[in-house]
């Protein structure tokens, strides 16, 4: 007998705005490791600003340990916290599986260039590189933001992607004085720790 296809085109259609309907209310996974971060290198950020403007009394080479310290906490925050998000219903929705996507993207571009600055820094014998670290963080805070308000649907995050953007060259003109590093602890409350804290709040309670 021939087979006889039983879906319309109508029939898709319904099914796929379906799925997105549903994954547009599929609460956004994963603000706990955004406070983590914007908590820890924050932190870090107003270390380094104290050393930098003569408020803490220490030597320059304490803000290897200090940066260092940070990415460490932060790893062992991420391991934690990434089992919880794991076992969340939704977690293995369109929305946060794409949205993780991004957001590991951004992560690991983080890291590479953070590696990659300190090898120019060490090569060049010069401390510039490390200055552009904040503007390249701000700008793919912007992209992870893009990412995650064009895939879950909440218009409110393209204000983060936006600010993401406007804020890394913002930060550069910053260059040369402490309050670069005060600038960059804001942008991070500002675009990972209050929107993280946002995130969590929306999370359903029976999930949390």
């Amino acid at each position: 007998m021939p087979h006889h296809d039983t879906t319309s085109p109508q029939d898709d259609i319904a099914y796929i705005r379906a799925l997105a309907e549903e994954g547009r209310n599929t609460p956004v996974l994963g603000g706990g490791v955004l406070i983590v971060a914007g908590t820890v290198f924050g932190i870090a950020s107003l270390i380094h600003y104290g050393i930098d403007s003569g408020l803490i009394a220490a030597e320059p080479v304490v803000y290897n340990y200090v940066w260092l310290g940070a990415l460490v906490l932060f790893f062992i925050g991420l391991i934690g916290l990434k089992s919880k998000i794991r076992s969340k219903p939704g977690a293995r929705s369109a929305v946060n599986r794409a949205v993780g996507a991004g957001w590991m993207g951004v992560g690991l571009g983080i890291f590479t260039m953070a590696l990659s600055m300190a090898i120019l820094s060490y090569k060049l014998q010069s401390e510039v590189p490390v200055f552009l670290f904040p503007s390249l963080i701000f700008a793919l805070y912007g992209a992870g933001w893009a990412v995650s308000a064009t895939m879950s649907g909440q218009k409110w995050q393209w204000w983060l992607a936006i600010g993401g953007w406007v804020g890394a060259p913002a930060i550069a003109s910053l260059i040369g004085t402490p309050v670069l590093w005060l600038g960059y602890a804001a942008g991070l409350v500002l675009l990972a720790l209050i929107p993280g804290l946002i995130l969590v709040r929306q999370e359903p309670a029976e999930v949390i």
